[in-house]
């Protein structure tokens, strides 16, 4: 079965009720597997953070609507419960009618439960509401007939007569009210320029997950969302993966600054025979030993960029690392290490890689969306005029763009041209772009394949 948690509109509380549930499942000492719909990061590392396990994006466009379901499938059989939690508002989507087909709530929360065929429980925010909570849910039910609304999870309730009026308003549309959750100004997870502040970076998580699991355990309704989140068992053959003849050996740069990784592409990269070895750019001296790849992701390096800067043995080792050809990938934050410098937000300055001749300045401008990306040449990932799906989410820029563009952009609802993006070196692959491998399965398998040509090389 399975539930996905969805709101009436952003900032109702999702997230909030998804730790909630999941911190009371997993005090009951049960597995549970979350997935995320959309392309955050932050979110699922709460998740993984709370049940032990790596929570999976489901995200259509950056993968495909099979990819989904297969996900999910798969991984949902490994557990005994299962949760999803949606993003933004139920029906909030994106449309472009040449890539959706004409769909406007395509990669939305419904979208997810409809390819799932899972219910919703929808959380409505219920700070300045009273009588009106029964046409909120009224009409969120009855918009879609394909949606089934299994509940509601009342929030942000201010007191008993409160409460009161609230019930007696929903009374006559019958739908279970499946949790209360009060107003709780005293559990708060901070927050900063794009979201969520991450689990590394917060010493009091526990106290506030503990928290969590009280009020679960207290306001929730167990006997009827047991059973609902009872994970479904539909059998799921295993993909076959051409594995590399011998284990390439990946560094992958994870601490405070960098961790923003797809699990999915983690786990591509082993299958395919990689060997990952984690590392910090933050606190290790010098890169890990006869490693044959880098890949950097995204992350807070504005926010690590004085102590990024000050390992000044380690940026030297990355830079000759580079210089002797170790193919390398780096996303957004990865790219912003790169550069010569990172400008912070008091328009400090802190030197970097060097490896890609421009500065990166930090802004209060927020580049957010998801992009089609056409490959401009060929490079050791991507042949020339190839399609990529990613999703840029940066408050930052580059001063100088680079002469040799890896991609040319374009807004993916509409086709609105964004501008070239990207830097293309020959064993350097340096985007804003975050990409998901689950239907390019042939950029990780190039990226091991380039690995071990440059080892040959540098061999002979």
């Amino acid at each position: 079965m399975s539930i996905i948690i969805a709101g009436e509109r952003s900032g109702v509380g999702k997230t909030t009720v998804t730790l909630t549930l999941l911190a009371s499942l997993s005090r009951r000492g049960v597995k549970v597997q979350s997935f995320k719909v959309g392309p955050d990061y932050i979110d699922p590392m709460f998740h993984q953070y709370v049940t032990g396990l790596p929570c999976r994006n489901l995200d259509p466009v950056l993968t495909s609507e099979s990819y989904v379901q297969e996900c999910f499938l798969r991984h949902s059989a490994k557990c005994e419960y299962t949760l999803v939690e949606g993003v933004m508002g139920l029906f909030d989507g994106i449309g472009h009618l040449s890539n959706t087909n004409g769909k406007t709530d395509f990669a939305s929360t419904a979208h997810i439960a409809r390819l799932l065929d899972i219910p919703v429980i929808l959380v409505i925010d219920c700070s300045r509401l009273s009588g009106s909570v029964a046409a909120i849910a009224h009409g969120y039910c009855s918009l879609d007939s394909r949606i089934k609304i299994a509940g509601l999870v009342l929030n942000r309730v201010g007191s008993d007569r409160h409460l009161s009026l609230l019930k007696a308003s929903l009374a006559p549309l019958q739908l279970p009210i499946l949790g209360v959750l009060r107003r709780q100004d005293h559990i708060t997870i901070p927050d900063r320029h794009l979201g969520l502040i991450p689990t590394a970076e917060l010493p009091e998580l526990d106290q506030i997950i503990n928290s969590l699991a009280d009020l679960g355990d207290t306001y929730f309704d167990w006997d009827q969302l047991l059973p609902l989140l009872k994970s479904p068992s539909s059998p799921i053959s295993n993909s076959q993966f051409p594995v590399s003849p011998t284990p390439v050996k990946i560094a992958v740069a994870r601490d405070q600054a960098f961790n923003f990784y797809y699990q999915d592409n983690l786990d591509l990269l082993e299958k395919l025979g990689a060997e990952l070895v984690f590392w910090s750019p933050l606190h290790d001296a010098k890169l890990p030993e006869n490693i044959q790849g880098m890949y950097f992701g995204g992350g807070f390096p504005e926010v690590f960029a004085q102590e990024l800067s000050a390992n000044i043995s380690l940026i030297q080792d990355v830079k000759n690392s580079i210089l002797a050809g170790i193919p390398t990938i780096a996303e957004c934050g990865g790219l912003m290490y790169l550069c010569e410098q990172i400008i912070d937000f008091d328009g400090k300055s802190w030197p970097m890689v060097g490896i890609l001749p421009t500065l990166a300045q930090m802004d209060k401008r927020l580049t957010l969306g998801y992009r089609r990306a056409v490959v401009l040449e060929n490079n050791f990932l991507l042949n020339i005029n190839t399609n990529i799906f990613g999703h840029e989410f940066h408050r930052s820029h580059l001063i100088t763009n680079s002469q040799q563009p890896l991609f040319n952009t374009y807004r993916y609802d509409c086709d609105e041209h964004t501008g070239f993006e990207g830097w293309c070196l020959s064993n350097v692959h340096a985007s804003y772009i975050h990409q998901h491998w689950g239907e390019s399965r042939e950029i990780p398998q190039r990226f091991l394949q380039e690995c071990l040509n440059n080892q040959l090389t540098t061999n002979n």
